[in-house]
């Protein structure tokens, strides 16, 4: 399906291992919107940034047997099948040490001045 250019969406998260499945969901909730040809992208923040650490996602395996497909499957979909964008708040790199670590396809790091711009042309949904 061609892209739904009309309708783009930031999605905010900011939880990981302390909210397994609400972030699975949202991932979720991405990917189809996605498959619909919606463009969406991540801003990540507080604790969600290690979603962005190359690895972490693979650890989080205690999701409710299921529900939602894997979140490293899912970032998985949504970077190397939609392309999507995992931006990454600067102000969080350095206290959960990303500086030191690899990346995940995709990820890059943005101040939050990067998200209000962004919440200029699209709609946020946080999680």
């Amino acid at each position: 399906m061609g892209e739904n250019t009309d309708e783009k969406f930031v999605f905010i998260i900011t939880r990981s291992h302390d909210s397994v499945d609400v972030v699975a969901g949202a991932l979720q909730v991405a990917v189809n919107m996605r498959a619909f040809g919606t463009v969406v992208d991540f801003f990540l923040m507080d604790k969600a940034v290690l979603l962005a650490k190359a690895g972490f996602a693979e650890t989080l395996i205690w999701q409710q047997k299921d529900q939602f497909s894997p979140i490293s499957d899912l970032i998985k979909t949504l970077t190397e099948d939609f392309d999507a964008k995992f931006y990454i708040c600067a102000s969080c790199v350095k206290h959960y040490e990303l500086d030191k670590t690899e990346l995940i396809k995709n990820g890059e790091i943005r101040p939050g001045s990067f998200l209000g711009e962004m919440l200029l042309s699209r709609q946020g949904l946080t999680f």
